[in-house]
């Protein structure tokens, strides 16, 4: 699922090249010796790469051709970039490389590389490579990216099982798995992007992960897809191999995270209940928007805003104004509206990383119930 960045030059030039290579490669036929398989890189420190990438390739010695076929470019350059990106229409393509180049680019840094040979006969070997080019010079490889329905990978398994006339590739493990249990660890050692996509993904990601979206993901199944009574990948063979190596952060771990809701809590003054509770409420109001203007689905249905409630908004205002009766009924609501997300979130797999927001949430709202709840008179 990794990103190449292209300028506006450098695409005009990547899609001369990719044109020029497809026209070429339409009047190859391939040899006996020709292989085809499937690139698995492997994740890496940067947001764009903590997936993994998925890529094809094509070998064959006799005809000089050693290309590598990767669906995961877009030009960084596009007008409104990021408005297009937010809203989920940013136009993805694919571009070919020499395999030469493509590996020395992993290996740079020091990314893991593995592959593994589709065992299918030479007629849909040259169908692929005559599929992957035809893409290639039509623009049928443009794409609007979509973080689980299309993407790097699934454009892979979608081309070779439109070569293959059946949908052969299919997810095979941790199909019992939601999508957020799937994409989780892949957050170990960047907390706050863990944070982040946690209360920012809605009910989507809360499915059961049935799509093959994750480039590793694929690798799994592939060892144990069967095509013509075989195995349709049976060897995984390691074309570069680097230990993982995880970076060290002083702020971008837990303990930053619970340090600072600490102090908060033991601050506990009006002006920290301001900011605490504005800053909640803003953020319930992006989820809102982004969930109604993004076409990613990931962001619909977003039960995060149990919590991150723009009605928070509305309780500053009255905290401000002194209105206790309203402050003291908004106080209410929100409580019992984290109740019912601490109930929502019993089973999914960010409980214990949004509990201590939760906690500190509860605590600040049950002090302003307390403090501007109505006097009952006591008649002697």
């Amino acid at each position: 699922m990794v990103n190449i960045f292209l300028s506006k030059k450098t695409v005009f030039l990547v899609f001369l090249l990719s044109f020029f290579n497809a026209v070429c490669a339409k009047s190859i036929q391939l040899s006996k010796e020709a292989s085809v398989s499937v690139i698995t890189c492997g994740v890496g420190n940067e947001s764009y790469s903590l997936f993994g990438h998925t890529a094809i390739r094509i070998k064959d010695a006799v005809n000089f051709v050693d290309a590598v076929y990767n669906y995961g470019a877009f030009d960084f350059n596009t007008p409104n970039f990021v408005p297009k990106f937010a809203k989920g229409d940013l136009q993805y393509f694919a571009v070919v490389n020499r395999y030469s180049d493509f590996i020395n680019q992993y290996s740079y840094e020091n990314r893991s590389v593995d592959e593994q040979e589709l065992q299918i006969p030479l007629t849909l070997k040259q169908q692929l490579f005559e599929n992957l080019n035809n893409s290639l010079a039509s623009g049928g490889s443009h794409y609007t990216y979509k973080f689980i329905d299309k993407n790097c990978t699934s454009m892979v398994v979608d081309i070779i099982n439109k070569t293959l006339g059946e949908t052969v590739i299919t997810k095979k493990t941790d199909t019992e798995l939601t999508y957020r249990s799937i994409l989780y660890p892949y957050f170990d050692h960047h907390f706050y992007e863990k944070l982040g996509t946690s209360i920012i993904f809605g009910s989507k990601v809360d499915a059961m992960g049935t799509k093959l979206f994750l480039p590793l993901e694929l690798q799994k199944s592939l060892k144990l897809i069967q095509y013509k009574n075989q195995a349709l990948a049976p060897k995984n063979q390691t074309l570069l191999h680097f230990e993982e190596s995880h970076p060290s952060s002083w702020w971008n771990n837990i303990y930053s995270y619970l340090i600072a809701l600490g102090l908060l809590v033991i601050w506990n003054k009006k002006r920290v209940h301001y900011v605490y509770f504005a800053t909640m409420g803003l953020l319930g109001l992006f989820f809102l928007f982004m969930g109604f203007y993004s076409n990613h689905l990931e962001l619909a249905n977003n039960y995060n805003v149990l919590l991150f409630n723009p009605t928070l908004l509305i309780l500053c205002f009255f905290y401000a104004t002194k209105n206790r009766a309203w402050t003291y009924k908004l106080s209410l609501f929100n409580l019992c509206l984290s109740l019912i997300y601490l109930v929502v979130l019993i089973n999914k797999a960010h409980l214990l990383i949004v509990l201590p927001l939760l906690l500190t949430s509860a605590y600040f709202l049950i002090q302003l119930a307390l403090k501007n709840k109505k006097p009952i008179p006591i008649i002697i």
